[in-house]
């Protein structure tokens, strides 16, 4: 069998198809694999926020068309990156093994930021907990791939940005990390630090060959952390996070939904057997919904029907 992965074309990305391409390579089942680097609406349009230009999903929307036009065999993503809702003909194959899901201070620790600083992200959800955490803080959009930011840092447009720690470790970034952000301090965004390979519904054999390579405890985990998404109605940019763990065949999860200027937060946690994951999940954002969490979404535009 050969495969062709579709992927677009940051530094990160192609770190992320190329780990598994070599995965694959391992499969005495197939005889060889190729990237196919794609560029996207959302790598292509720089200048306005995500929010405006239609959300994450035009990261993913070419790589898809390439497999239906059978340019491409898989795609792979940074899972939180993938709406919760999956287009008709496309599932996830396989979850990897989680990496690191925290969020990473670059430049300062929030510490040394003085009064007013400026921070550089253009995630509600970072800028929420970043208000919550340091009300004085001003946080002003930063887009474009991990190099980008870290060049308008070092030019002074900002005191310090946020990244996730993943997409640093991966590209060999990790001295730029000021302060690994605990989840008490920032909660993660759903599936931070999950890579996910997507394929065609309809391809049983090439699904075969991938459920080998699903991670179960990172499976459960982001299928708990994107259903309490997907039942809110959050778009990849509202201000929600969720983060499941497991100890042994225990589940905890919590999550949150704030203000972006932090003025308001509603959060929760629930625990469980992890084999009940979507059934724990249902019940957490049930609950958040209860305590406001809708209200606080539609105020700032963050539900879609």
């Amino acid at each position: 069998m050969q495969i062709r992965i579709a992927t677009r074309q940051s530094q990160l990305a192609l770190w992320q198809a190329e780990h598994v391409a070599t995965i694959l390579r391992n499969n005495s089942n197939i005889s060889d694999v190729q990237l196919v680097p794609l560029s996207t609406r959302g790598d292509e349009i720089l200048d306005r926020s995500l929010q405006k230009i239609g959300g994450k999903g035009l990261f993913i929307k070419e790589l898809e068309v390439a497999m239906q036009e059978q340019r491409a065999d898989i795609a792979v993503h940074s899972m939180k990156d993938v709406p919760v809702e999956m287009p008709e003909g496309f599932c996830i194959g396989a979850v990897l093994p989680r990496a690191n899901s925290a969020d990473a201070m670059v430049g300062k620790t929030l510490a040394e930021l003085t009064e007013g600083a400026l921070i550089g992200s253009s995630s509600l959800r970072r800028a929420a907990q970043l208000k919550l955490l340091r009300p004085d803080l001003r946080v002003e959009p930063l887009r474009g791939n991990v190099n980008t930011r870290l060049a308008k840092l070092a030019n002074g447009d900002f005191d310090a940005i946020v990244l996730a720690a993943a997409g640093l470790e991966r590209l060999g970034l990790q001295e730029h990390i000021s302060e690994a952000l605990t989840p008490q301090q920032m909660l993660p965004a759903a599936a931070q630090g999950v890579v996910g390979i997507e394929c065609l519904t309809n391809n049983v054999e090439l699904r075969a060959l991938l459920a080998g390579l699903n991670d179960q405890t990172a499976a459960r985990t982001t299928l708990a952390e994107r259903t309490i998404a997907r039942i809110l109605q959050a778009n990849c940019q509202s201000p929600v996070a969720a983060h499941a763990t497991t100890v042994g065949s225990v589940m905890t999860i919590t999550a949150l939904v704030a203000m972006p200027d932090g003025s308001r937060v509603v959060r929760g946690s629930i625990g469980g057997q992890s084999e009940d994951a979507e059934q724990l999940a249902t019940q957490l954002a049930t609950q958040l919904i209860a305590d406001g969490a809708q209200e606080i979404l539609a105020a700032i535009g963050g539900t879609h029907a």
